[in-house]
């Protein structure tokens, strides 16, 4: 018995899939650092290391297909592009994808060497980090809570679609 599913419904069940898988991981880098730190520091490359494989490799190319199929049920669907929880929802993954591109990929090549250089200089001694990778780091958290506040906001806006 063939599917009874339109193109659209598949692009709607391809578009969740790629917002469960590429970003469903992101959520758990908020607690990564925080676990790894209290385990011991020498597990901070680790996180950076795995926060980078994940934007990477998830995040991204959930990102593009999250694109692409939205695109794609514009054209579909009886939407417009000025409605405000469309415009809202644009401007949300615009911002992600700014951050993913242009700091969280970024910060985590760069926290990784800082904090390996960090550990080998303490070599089995205590480990003190220094301010800079604490200031960092810590900016990254916040950048990284603010970034899944905003992907919650824009599933609000997709599921509700206020203003229709």
């Amino acid at each position: 018995m063939p599917l009874a599913v339109s193109g659209y419904e598949l692009s709607l069940f391809i578009h969740i899939t790629a917002v469960m898988a590429g970003f469903g991981a992101t959520f758990a880098e908020s607690v990564m650092f925080p676990v790894a730190l209290n385990l011991s520091p020498r597990h901070l490359p680790y996180v950076h290391r795995l926060q980078l494989t994940i934007n990477r490799y998830f995040a991204l190319p959930a990102l593009l297909i999250v694109i692409l199929t939205g695109v794609y049920q514009m054209s579909e669907g009886d939407w417009n592009y000025g409605d405000f929880w469309v415009s809202g929802t644009m401007t949300i993954v615009v911002i992600i994808a700014v951050l993913l591109l242009a700091y969280f990929i970024p910060a985590d090549k760069r926290l990784q060497p800082m904090v390996e250089r960090e550990l080998a200089d303490t070599g089995s001694g205590e480990v003190t980090l220094s301010e800079e990778y604490q200031r960092a780091a810590r900016n990254e958290g916040i950048a990284g809570s603010i970034t899944g506040i905003l992907l919650v906001v824009a599933i609000f806006l997709m599921v509700t679609k206020p203003g229709l």
